[in-house]
């Protein structure tokens, strides 16, 4: 499954996996490498979602406070 294709929370989980085994110390150097790569396009992705929400939550808040829904910003 391409990491685009996760939900934010399902990428977390994901992440929070692979850092928990890598601090456990008993992989491979190999697989390491692996897992740590994965884990940065993991956590690229989940910021990149964040960012994402933030931009749009700011736009759904006008500059006078009141706030626009969801379908109004698109």
């Amino acid at each position: 499954m391409k990491i685009e294709d996760l939900t934010f929370d399902e990428a977390m989980n994901k992440l929070e996996a692979i850092v928990t085994k890598l601090e456990s110390g008993d992989v491979p150097l190999e697989d390491a490498l692996e897992q740590f790569q994965e884990g940065m396009a993991l956590s690229k992705y989940c910021q990149d979602t964040l960012n994402n929400a933030e931009k749009t939550l700011t736009k759904m808040i006008s500059p006078d406070g009141s706030v626009q829904t969801f379908e109004e910003v698109e």
